[in-house]
């Protein structure tokens, strides 16, 4: 029970990041673009804003990859196969600190992201999602719930 709730609450908040880069990618909130000054500047340019949106919308189709793959595990997926997605979700998230978040901390540092310090508030979030997983994991397998 608890690994779906955990579950749930991380699709929910994915869902909502998905849905604003499809639709509001210039919201001020929530994982849109408008943050990076990069995604202002490719309006100027044709096919840089049509490249720009290509890959928003990219990470936004993967974003859905992994939201239906969860909800199918939390809805049809027995103990085993919750137990199994929650640790690949923990080490799918974790990967961002590798990968991502270099990126966007040295972007941070450039003056390419407004609000300044987002990278941080960001990785925060992303952080809270790996602990939100890990608490869930470690109260399933402690007290069997």
């Amino acid at each position: 029970m608890i690994l779906d709730i955990a579950i749930y609450i991380f699709v929910a908040m994915e869902l909502s990041n998905m849905l604003i880069m499809y639709f509001k990618p210039d919201f001020k909130y929530g994982n849109s673009m408008s943050v990076f000054k990069a995604w202002k500047q490719s309006k100027q340019t044709e096919g840089e804003y049509l490249f720009a949106g290509y890959m928003v919308r990219w990470v936004a189709n993967c974003k859905l990859v992994f939201i239906t793959l969860l909800l199918s595990i939390a809805l049809l997926g027995n103990d085993e196969i919750k137990l199994l997605g929650v640790v690949v979700t923990i080490f799918s998230i974790g990967v961002y600190f590798i990968t991502l978040y270099p990126l966007i901390r040295r972007l941070d540092k450039l003056g390419e992201i407004q609000p300044a310090g987002y990278s941080t508030r960001l990785s925060a979030m992303i952080g809270g999602f790996m602990a939100l997983f890990t608490l869930a994991l470690i109260l399933h397998l402690i007290l069997k719930i």
